[in-house]
């Protein structure tokens, strides 16, 4: 069953299991310990930090082990942040970061913390500019990811860091997708990831903190990895995510072109074989083995549900895949549309002709929902008319409205566009919809049909979004 979702977890690499069982009858003991047993472990874990810095591209002494990337970045954002409270309490974040970055930054916020977060454009990339300007006298801490985990897109975290030297700012970089694929260039001050997206075994996290950065670990002291991580460290887990680290890193430029074939491919054949398709994240500047994309009038758990059984494993950011029914964070930053959205990230050793099977089963799944959901069949949507849809005309003959309240994603933009070929050109067609996801959604079906998208305003129940007819 081919397996693409490698950016949530990647599977555990060969060089992973060998080292990790080889790592058990001697890494057991504790190093901090000067007997025999303890000095075998010391080695092994020093071995390991070595190993793991050079990857990173920071001195041992840098580098800490804790027990997940999501302690990494906790304790690299709130360790920061305590030690420069002198200067002040301002935090600044892109909207695109993970979630973990995200909750420290709110809990920051409800602590009494000011946070500023800095937008991106439709490719899912800051501007540099627009970062360095969101810098103050007291921002204690600046936060960028090198890779975006949900679009792929690379930030410009070089131009980033220069701008936060320049301001006497430190730079956290949550590097969690791209270090298997080389280190983050620029001066960063601060970096966190984890050993489960480059193939080692889930329960390690890296934290770099550079010599001369100011930095309070919290909580109650703890003599182990300089205070940054307490507790007994796994030794075994921790050999074997920097031995993993090391491996991928020596495959990493040959399996980076052969997979960005391959999702060029995607790319490329996606917009041709399925209709109504937005590939989002930045076509050029991206991880090479990530691509996402959006399907228009396609629910997306459905979508995925399909998918999963014809043996493909993706994933997705559609308000309709999480519990919460709200699109994801990345997307609606971005302003792209969500409803049936994919994201394919490839793991490493991923054959062609996974890839040209899903394709072909990516072509008529997405028909098959479409048709169950009543969606246009074409772009055209030859022979619908707005009465066909359901609508009610308003006092003008050009006013029509869309009771979509209570319906969620994507049938209030199935309607829209239904209701859109029987309105006359300069109509205006108004959705009733209380989804989360329309917000996102009939704009970006506006720009997709190159209609007009007049904006939004509250009415009892939800949001009324008025669409006028161009062609």
């Amino acid at each position: 069953m081919p397996y693409f979702d490698a950016a949530s977890s990647a599977p555990l690499h060969p060089v992973a299991r060998q080292a990790l069982q080889a790592s058990l009858d001697e890494g057991w003991a504790d190093p901090a310990r000067l007997y025999r047993e303890g000095r075998r472990a010391r080695l092994l874990l020093d071995a390991a930090r070595e190993a793991a810095a050079e990857a990173v591209g920071c001195r041992p002494d840098e580098l800490s082990f804790t027990g997940s990337g999501t302690q990494a970045v906790h304790s690299g954002i709130y360790g920061s942040l305590s030690g420069r409270r002198r200067v002040g309490r301002h935090l600044v974040v892109s909207a695109v970061e993970h979630s973990s970055v995200l909750h420290s930054a709110a809990s920051h916020e409800a602590a009494g913390g000011s946070l500023t977060e800095v937008a991106v454009d439709r490719t899912g990339r800051v501007s540099p500019d627009a970062y360095a300007a969101a810098l103050r006298p007291d921002t204690a801490l600046a936060a960028l990811q090198s890779a975006n985990h949900e679009v792929g897109t690379l930030q410009p975290v070089a131009e980033v860091a220069e701008a936060c030297r320049a301001a006497g700012v430190p730079l956290f970089v949550d590097a969690a997708q791209s270090l298997a694929w080389g280190p983050v260039e620029g001066a960063w001050s601060i970096l966190a990831a984890s050993a489960h997206k480059w193939g080692g075994p889930a329960g390690v996290g890296l934290l770099a903190v550079r010599k001369g950065v100011r930095f309070a670990p919290q909580g109650p002291p703890d003599e182990r990895e300089s205070g940054r991580a307490p507790g007994f460290e796994n030794i075994p887990a921790i050999v074997a995510a920097a031995a993993s680290l090391r491996a991928v890193r020596a495959e990493a430029e040959a399996e980076a072109a052969r997979l960005r074939e391959l999702v060029d491919l995607i790319r490329a054949r996606v917009v041709e074989v399925v209709p109504d398709v937005e590939v989002v994240g930045d076509p050029v500047r991206r991880l090479p083995h990530l691509v996402t994309f959006s399907c228009l009038y396609v629910d997306g758990e459905t979508l995925l549900h399909e998918l999963d059984r014809a043996e493909f494993s993706v994933s997705s950011g559609s308000s309709c895949t999480s519990s919460t029914l709200t699109p994801s964070h990345v997307l609606r930053a971005m302003g792209v549309l969500s409803e049936g959205n994919v994201r394919v990230s490839l793991p490493l050793g991923t054959p062609a002709e996974d890839v040209e099977r899903f394709l072909d089963v990516l072509t008529w799944l997405v028909t098959a929902v479409r048709t169950k959901l009543g969606a246009p069949v074409a772009a055209s949507g030859a022979g619908a008319t707005a009465r066909d849809a359901g609508v009610e005309a308003g006092a003008g003959a050009e006013e029509f409205t869309v009771d979509s309240l209570g319906r969620l994603c994507p049938i209030p933009v199935i309607e829209l566009a239904r209701a859109m070929e029987g309105v006359p050109v300069g109509g205006v067609v108004t959705v009733l919809a209380d989804d989360e996801a329309a917000r996102l959604d009939i704009p970006a079906w506006c720009e997709m049909r190159d209609q007009e998208y007049l904006g939004e305003h509250p009415v009892d129940g939800g949001t009324a979004y008025r669409v006028r007819r161009r062609s």
